[in-house]
């Protein structure tokens, strides 16, 4: 009776001791399917999972900021910290920039008539300019001129002039300025016989320098009226010109 009360009691406390063990493997696969054994040693923490690298796109280099000169720009002395500042009360605005050529030019008409002797004249003196300076400019042209002379009761004589030239400009003080020109004509002049009093035409080259000075208007930034008076130097016999000298000449820069 003894020995059957001492198996009875072993045999409860070993399934005591089983139970846990088995209710660990139960959970282990309940959630994997297959039984798990930790082999891991005691004491030790579990391995953490290596993070993979999250890709993170390259910012966007900034837009340049309007107005704002690269480094290697040249130096500007209107603008020494290299921005576009707003214009101050006060302050002049920078001068525009200069146009270095411009187009000059003069056109005359006129018409005398003394003593049954009458004269119709018509000329054009295009030139190209160049301002070396804001004051200073110089340049070649050209130079034509037309005469009709009539005489009552004798046929009409017509002359024509063809000549080259070259001229300088200096402003002195705002709109005033000192013109000179050089002119050298192949002209046509009228002589007369002293005899028969007959009217003839004949060639010859003529020089003419001229100087004076002049007043200009502008009608915008490009376009301009000048009136110069000039002293006619070759006061001559052979002087195509007369003396003064007056003309109305038209200003255009060019690009």
């Amino acid at each position: 009776m003894k020995r059957l009360l001492f198996l009875m009691l072993m045999g409860g406390a070993g399934l005591v001791g089983l139970a846990p063990t088995v209710s660990a493997q139960t959970t282990d696969t309940t959630r994997t399917g297959k039984p798990q054994l930790n082999t891991a040693p005691p004491g030790s923490a579990p391995t953490p999972r290596p993070q993979q690298p999250v890709y993170q796109p390259t910012p966007a280099a900034p837009a340049p900021e309007p107005n704002v000169p690269a480094s290697n720009m040249p130096y500007d002395p209107n603008r020494p910290s290299g921005l576009d500042l707003p214009e101050r009360p006060g302050v002049a605005a920078p001068p525009p920039p200069l146009r270095k050529y411009f187009l000059y030019s003069n056109f005359g008409l006129g018409f005398s008539s003394i003593y049954g002797f009458s004269q119709f004249s018509a000329s054009v003196a295009p030139a190209i300019g160049y301002r070396f300076t804001e004051r200073f400019a110089a340049g070649p042209g050209i130079s034509y001129a037309y005469n009709s002379y009539s005489l009552r009761g004798a046929e009409s004589i017509k002359t024509n002039s063809l000549g080259l030239k070259g001229f300088a400009q200096f402003i002195v003080y705002k709109e005033f300025f000192l013109h000179a020109e050089y002119e050298v004509t192949n002209a046509e002049v009228l002589y007369q016989d002293t005899n028969t009093g007959q009217l003839f035409k004949r060639k010859l080259n003529v020089t003419t320098p001229l100087a004076g000075a002049g007043y200009r208007t502008r009608f915008s930034d490009r376009a301009a009226a000048d009136i110069v008076v000039l002293y006619n130097f070759n006061d001559g016999i052979n002087d195509i010109y007369g003396q003064p000298v007056i003309r109305f000449s038209f200003l255009f820069d060019l690009k």
